[in-house]
């Protein structure tokens, strides 16, 4: 069984929704259409013609990118040239392009996290805050033969998702009465006559920006005619989420040990070092993408260095000056989302029995960059 675009991604946003993204990005289906069963998906770091090529030779129906192919407003398509040609060659091939930027940077358990595990980093904390949901408790009625049919609606639109965890709900038994009037036509018991049903009252969580969401996937997912359901609102918040990630090394090295570290787990070429290579290192910040507007946060977070990419000259003097070391290792390092998302929609699409659809992660080097090394030159 193939899964339906919308499905597909719905599943997505449900832990990385769009509304996380910065003001300013451009996430979502960008090219195409939903309405359609994907067969094949390719994940990829950023859209380019090599990529789509080697999506349409794959046979794929989507492209899952995080960076934008289109972040600024186009005065126009052109077909023969640029991202012109990159749009006409997915429409001709009805490939759909979908975009999570940002909104993936900030996700529990997305990008940030991803880097940071990938150096090592324990009791990591969000390095710069963006904003915390106010909580719902959501708590509904439900015949014990449809329990777990109302409980998988509800954790796939998003709610339960406590930390780290997802699905999370409290279960009670109990029994419920009800009295069908004249014009109903009740799923259970007759028109008129007093009816004793065994239900479990579930209690979720849920983030108040999903609630309407969640609440439609309960209410379809009910069979009765009239659900009995209750909200509540909570005083507690949602953890903090955010941009990068601090954390601690599990012991000490020296700059130049963790620039080579770096260097191995991400499989760079080089990276760039600011400070002295013989200081020792224990508390690292590190944020995807450029991370020159985020010195005085790792800074403010006591973080020994910042491991980022795309440091302006300037920006590595000013850390330098305030004893803020700093690794630039390319902005490229954000490649490691390709492997981390097709693990997610794998894991996604065999827990819920979508064999039919297959996810490819792009082989395709989408680097701008190459290093080059000074060697003799044969007189």
């Amino acid at each position: 069984m193939t899964i339906d675009g919308k499905t597909l991604i719905n599943a997505f946003e449900a832990w990385a929704p769009p509304r996380l993204a910065e003001k300013w990005d451009k996430v979502g289906l960008q090219i195409g259409t939903l309405n359609k069963d994907i067969q094949k998906m390719i994940v990829t770091l950023d859209v380019t013609e090599e990529v789509v090529d080697e999506a349409i030779a794959q046979g794929a129906d989507l492209i899952f990118a995080h960076h934008p192919l289109i972040f600024r407003p186009l005065d126009n398509i052109l077909t023969d040239s640029g991202s012109g040609k990159i749009i006409e060659k997915c429409l001709k091939n009805d490939l759909a392009v979908y975009v999570a930027h940002t909104n993936l940077d900030v996700a529990q358990g997305g990008m940030n996290d991803w880097l940071a595990s990938a150096i090592g980093l324990q009791n990591t904390a969000v390095l710069v805050p963006a904003q915390s949901d106010s909580l719902v408790k959501l708590a509904v009625f439900v015949p014990v033969t449809h329990a777990d049919q109302v409980r998988a609606a509800l954790g796939d639109a998003g709610a339960g998702a406590i930390g780290q965890y997802s699905h999370c709900t409290f279960n009670t038994s109990g029994k419920g009465t009800f009295l069908p009037g004249e014009g109903t036509t009740p799923y259970i018991g007759e028109t008129g006559k007093l009816e004793v049903v065994d239900e479990i009252k579930i209690e979720t969580i849920v983030r108040e920006a999903d609630l309407s969401r969640v609440v439609k996937k309960m209410l379809d997912s009910h069979p009765y005619e009239e659900v009995a359901y209750d909200l509540y609102p909570l005083k507690n918040k949602e953890d903090k989420i955010g941009l990068g990630r601090v954390g601690q090394l599990s012991a000490p090295m020296t700059l130049a040990q963790l620039a080579q570290h770096v260097i191995k787990v991400f499989g760079l070429p080089g990276v760039n070092a600011v400070g002295d290579l013989n200081a020792k290192v224990q508390t690292v910040a590190v944020i995807g993408g450029s991370g020159n507007d985020f010195i005085p946060e790792a800074i403010d977070r006591g973080a020994d260095v910042l491991v980022t990419g795309d440091t302006k000259y300037h920006n590595a003097h000013d850390a330098k000056a305030a004893g803020l070391m700093v690794i630039d290792a390319g902005h490229h390092i954000e490649k490691i989302m390709i492997q981390g998302v097709a693990a997610f929609f794998r894991d996604f699409l065999n827990t819920n029995g979508y064999t039919g659809t297959t996810v490819m992660e792009s082989t395709t080097n989408t680097n701008p960059f190459h290093l080059v090394i000074p060697h003799e030159v044969n007189q």
